[in-house]
């Protein structure tokens, strides 16, 4: 989120959660105005705090992409998922067999 929208954000939510203190709060009209101003003037300035502080402790990095390493690690998960699927179909095939089998029995007992 850029910073921009985000004091716009948290103005509105403190606008917002003024109106709702100040109605719960207040007596009067200039109970409600003064709760819903003071709340929304905080957190304005509390949400540029924030984005100060972002700001002052993003640093860019930049840094080499090991392309090489990362195809190389890829292609060895790769064979590794292939290797699995292998063992998997094979297992898949034995139990499609020893099912046949025992169904097979069961219709000779049966007979």
């Amino acid at each position: 989120m850029l910073a921009p929208n985000f004091v716009s954000f948290f103005t509105v939510q403190g606008f917002f959660v003024g109106v709702i203190f100040g109605l719960l709060k207040s007596d009067s009209a200039d109970g409600l105005l003064s709760y819903t101003f003071l709340i929304t003037i905080f957190f304005y300035l509390f949400s540029h705090l924030v984005v100060a502080f972002y700001f002052r402790t993003l640093s860019v990095k930049t840094y080499n992409f090991a392309k090489n390493r990362h195809e190389s690690d890829l292609d060895r998960i790769v064979k590794e998922i292939n290797k699995r699927e292998k063992v998997i179909d094979s297992a898949h095939k034995i139990t499609d067999a020893a099912i046949k089998m025992n169904t097979q029995d069961k219709v000779k007992v049966a007979a």
